[in-house]
């Protein structure tokens, strides 16, 4: 077992668009702050959908925005397509949407991630949530490190879990090539209920026709 030396104030667990919140969030307030993802090279991937936007993620993204986030402006300087959505309706059901360049948002977002004063970055999967006398005091990685937090915020979304269903056979993963979070196990031994959330995902197919996979995860 190895403990890294530097304990932080806020451990985030995930790299896509909460986790890049939350930790840029808690490094502007000045604290020490630590970003554990699988794959630092995936921060801030768009995964399957590049827009930012619409009737209800639009409503999100602008309060992010208000409260100094990154999501709006990363989408202002990336975007290469606007649109407004129901344009011909009435305006409670109008809502402006951009199409993002998937690899500059991403690279844009890691390039303010790397350069952010406060924040680490590390790469593991996490194993086991460390609690002690009923107070979250870190993470253990699969490959048996500890790095110890005061806070730690939990952002791995669909990869917890992940089960990718293609036509008649399914496989884990958070997505195809990356590997799937067994954090949720530790959940389940901590007294958390733990289910399925069920995500649309599918890979982009051209000129073939095949049953898409579905993410089911957590």
């Amino acid at each position: 077992m190895y403990r890294y030396p530097k304990e932080y104030d806020v451990l985030v667990i995930g790299a896509g668009h909460a986790g890049v919140e939350a930790a840029l969030a808690a490094a502007r307030l000045g604290v020490s702050v630590a970003m554990l993802t699988q794959n630092l090279d995936t921060i801030g991937q768009m995964s399957c959908n590049p827009a930012i936007g619409g009737l209800a993620k639009g409503h999100m993204v602008r309060e992010i925005d208000a409260l100094g986030g990154i999501m709006g402006e990363n989408t202002d300087a990336t975007a290469i397509q606007w649109r407004m959505l129901n344009a011909g309706k009435g305006p409670s059901v109008r809502a402006p949407r951009a199409q993002c360049d998937k690899k500059a948002y991403q690279f844009r977002i890691k390039r303010i991630i790397e350069g952010m004063p406060g924040l680490d970055l590390h790469q593991g999967n996490v194993a086991t949530i460390l609690v002690e006398n009923d107070e979250v005091k870190g993470v253990q990685t699969s490959l048996q490190m500890e790095i110890r937090a005061k806070s730690v915020i939990l952002s791995a979304g669909t990869f917890m879990r992940g089960l990718m269903h293609v036509g008649l056979k399914n496989e884990k993963g958070g997505r195809m090539g990356d590997a799937s979070s067994t954090v949720s196990d530790s959940l389940k031994e901590l007294g958390f209920e733990v289910d399925r959330f069920k995500t649309g995902t599918p890979c982009p197919v051209s000129y073939t026709h095949l049953t898409l996979p579905t993410i089911y995860s957590v």
